[in-house]
């Protein structure tokens, strides 16, 4: 083609105004639009072939950059026309065939065909202003529209949607479309490619509408916008509509090699199929499985071992645990802890806590030293010789005043150390400059020189159960799981003693008694005071993050961090409460690992309306699960998005369709003003799909759940 313009004789001789014009606009076609310039080549050479005569007014005034301007200008128009009047009719087919408003519209119809020609007039001069054919209220009654730029409605493309919770699965879907998209329109797939084409993809229950802003010889670029999910009667009638035309053209096998298109009229029409990476959404029903009275006993034992498990894996992960490493590997001194039995914080007691506390008390105290200085602590034998009482120190009667000073000790000097003080409240003001009587907190010793590194956090160490609630729910923890998931720990780097090392601190009672205290503490704190089996709604508003009340309530809540590994332990429990229903019983404590890191790594586990089910979405986790409630059917629900690549049907929408449609919405909402909500114009309607039409107008008329910016597609 640029062979046949630079051998063109108009440009040998002085070049004109119109010579200028036309093999400007001739060679930029050829580099822009390489198709039409293409096919407008080929008719102005045909012509040439036919009219040889020189006398003729086409060979002696008009050199060949007009000539392929003019065949230019009537090709667009051309197909312009042919738009419009398929258009028009499916206007007339829409409000013949919906027989709600036959009744009204059949007068409007039969005026159409007695005066088809005023009708064609009007479709002409609109194709000639180039402006849409404006249907009034959607009605076959036509107006000329006002000229107007492919884009409705000013301002940057991208910049204003409606944004909501289902905004994020187009968010991470358009990537992956994009990519598909471009291989698609460098073979050809979706037709001939002209800014303003409009095409409606469709996967499951969501809807993507791509309009191409610009083409040129080497790229495009588009927008792409996605339509609401809420299962509206408009929106659910056009969505079966668009996926019957995708199966009759995908899908269905035809025994007959000629047949009747059913969906003749249809705005559009089927072009291909794109593989792209997305979330496939299922839900299940839960009926069964959540309510049987042997998986929620079941839950209650998984529940101790997977908070077993997220304990540890949280704190052999922590980062200063991996910086001390190798600077403890070859010492051998014993980490010095507080005993969290003696923890002094204030505490609200049900009648029968406080009995209970009481006996304890009681109990610690013995009768020949009622009022003597010293509590009679009784220790077991394997921890006397860990436990280590900082000599000298005497613990006084609660509610009495210590009138002993820690220099008249006669066992010897205590030094001064703020971090192991106990708060003495409600005693008399000590003048300043006088000596304080402070209260020290045994110290204990872990027997490993290691097991500092698994260590809980301090607070989290704290005590707000009675010592006998402590002491009942203690038989419940899984020892043999404890000591088979702390060996199984990659905290080391050297790899030489890990196994030694891990068998040591696996021996470490000190801390195995920690981790009880910490995980029968959550595990008090998310059943509440009732020990029983859970009931399904109970297990729901956990899931949900809303706990029962019980003592350990505001101990827990108020370590916002360890809430947060409690409540994904509660989380994880559950769905593996459906996975042994429904796959059968886990065998050994490896599968049972295996399971809890599989969910570590590939699942997010949580709420829809959560920020973190966001972002795992944008980060591409495998898979999600949620908990839900259908209060219309009353059943429990369980909802799992799987990421794999899947096929999105394409199919091109009729693009005078779209602008009519979106030109009769401005003149109807900035004009007419309707505001009606309920207005003839958006119902639903399956040939013109004027409802998804009007969802995807650019806002404040439309009102898509997301908008791409710009996006660039090189072809080739």
């Amino acid at each position: 083609m640029i062979a046949f313009l630079s051998l063109d004789s108009s440009l040998q001789g002085l070049h004109s105004v119109s010579v200028s014009i036309g093999f400007t606009r001739a060679f930029r076609m050829v580099w822009q639009h390489t198709e039409n310039a293409l096919l407008e080549t080929v008719i102005v050479s045909v012509v040439h072939l036919f009219i040889s005569s020189t006398d003729v007014w086409w060979n002696r005034s008009v050199d060949t950059g007009i000539r392929l301007l003019l065949v230019g200008i009537m090709r667009d128009r051309l197909i312009q026309f042919i738009s419009k009047l398929q258009f028009a009719v499916t206007v007339l087919l829409a409000s013949w065939t919906e027989k709600k408003r036959r009744k009204s519209t059949t007068t409007l119809c039969i005026l159409n065909i007695v005066f088809s020609p005023f009708v064609l007039v009007f479709i002409i001069f609109s194709t000639l202003l180039s402006s849409p054919l404006l249907p009034l209220f959607t009605l076959p009654l036509f107006l000329v529209g006002f000229p107007r730029p492919v884009q409705i409605w000013p301002g940057a493309v991208g910049t204003a949607a409606c944004v909501c919770a289902d905004t994020v699965y187009y968010d991470q879907m358009v990537p992956g479309l994009t990519t598909a998209l471009q291989a698609a329109m460098a073979a050809g797939s979706l037709g001939l490619l002209l800014p303003g084409s409009h095409y409606l993809g469709r996967f499951q229950d969501r809807l993507i509408w791509i309009m191409i802003l610009e083409c040129g010889y080497t790229y495009c670029c588009i927008n792409i916008k996605g339509l609401e999910l809420q299962e509206t009667s408009c929106h659910t009638a056009e969505a079966q509509s668009v996926d019957e035309v995708f199966q009759s053209a995908f899908e269905q096998e035809y025994s007959r090699v000629c047949s009747i298109n059913e969906h003749f009229g249809n705005v559009l029409t089927p072009y291909s199929v794109l593989p792209v990476k997305l979330y496939s959404d299922a839900r299940n029903v839960l009926s069964g499985i959540i309510d049987s009275h042997d998986n929620l006993k079941e839950f209650k034992g998984d529940l101790i071992k997977v908070l077993v498990w997220i304990l540890l894996q949280y704190c052999s992960r922590r980062p200063h645990v991996q910086e001390v490493v190798h600077k403890t590997e070859n010492k051998g001194q014993a980490s010095l802890i507080i005993l969290p039995a003696l923890n002094t914080s204030p505490q609200t007691q049900t009648p029968e806590d406080s009995d209970s506390l009481n006996s304890e008390i009681l109990d610690d105290w013995s009768d020949d030293n009622v009022f003597g200085d010293e509590p009679t602590i009784r220790k077991g034998k394997e921890e006397k010789d860990q436990l280590k009482v900082v000599p000298g120190v005497n613990f006084p009667i609660p509610g009495s005043v210590e009138s002993q000073g820690i220099g008249e000790h006669s066992g010897g000097t205590v030094p001064e150390n703020s971090l192991y003080k106990s708060v003495i409240l409600g005693y008399p003001v000590v003048d300043k400059g006088k000596q304080k009587d402070v209260a020290y907190i045994p110290l204990v010793e872990f027997s490993c020189s290691h097991s500092h590194l698994l260590r809980l956090p301090e607070e989290w160490t704290s005590s707000c159960l009675p010592n006998s609630k402590m002491r009942e729910m203690s038989s419940l923890f899984p020892e043999e799981w404890y000591q088979f998931v702390l060996k199984q720990l990659e905290c080391f780097h050297s790899e030489e003693n890990t196994s030694s090392v891990l068998e040591e601190i696996a021996k470490d009672r000190v801390l195995k008694d920690f981790y009880v205290h910490a995980v029968m503490t959550c595990y008090f704190s998310l059943f509440g005071v009732d020990n029983m089996v859970p009931s399904p709604g109970h297990i729901l508003r956990v899931y949900s993050g809303v706990l029962p009340w019980s003592l350990a309530l505001d101990w827990l809540t108020e370590k916002p961090e360890l809430f947060q590994l409690a409540l994904k332990a509660f989380r994880y429990t559950l769905k593996l409460m459906i996975d042994k229903a429904s796959l059968g019983p886990i065998e050994d404590f490896k599968e049972l690992t295996n399971c809890l890191e599989e969910y570590e790594t590939d699942w997010y586990i949580g709420l829809v309306s959560d920020e973190k089910w966001k972002e795992a979405i944008l980060q591409e986790k495998p898979y999600l699960f949620s908990l839900g409630y259908d209060p219309n059917m009353g059943v429990y629900t369980g909802r799992v998005l799987t990421l794999q690549e899947l096929l999105i049907q394409v199919g091109k929408l009729n693009a005078e369709a779209v602008k009519g449609q979106w030109a009769n919405l401005s003149w109807e909402l900035l004009y007419a003003t309707n505001d009606d909500e309920e207005r003839y114009s958006i119902q639903a309607h399956p040939l013109l799909l004027r409802n998804l039409t009007v969802q995807a107008a650019d806002p404040p008329l439309g009102y898509p759940i997301y908008s791409s910016k710009p996006l660039h597609i090189h072809l080739y």
